[in-house]
């Protein structure tokens, strides 16, 4: 895959090579998709809601 980015934010990367920006990236896309697919999911919808509203120490609470 390859991903454009602006100009500022490829200099910050650059600037640290010990980071796995890739993962990074990763980590953010499937977040997203398990947000996405939540939407045709009611429980997961619900899950989600309530995990934004308590914040990260409650996502073990919703593992499924």
């Amino acid at each position: 895959m390859t991903m454009a980015i602006p100009q500022r934010l490829h200099k910050t990367i650059k600037k640290h090579p010990e980071i796995k920006w890739t993962e990074i990236a990763r980590q953010a896309m499937q977040k997203t998709a398990e947000v996405l697919e939540a939407e045709t999911n009611p429980l997961r919808a619900y899950t989600y809601k309530r995990l934004v509203e308590e914040g990260e120490d409650a996502e073990k609470l919703f593992e499924f």
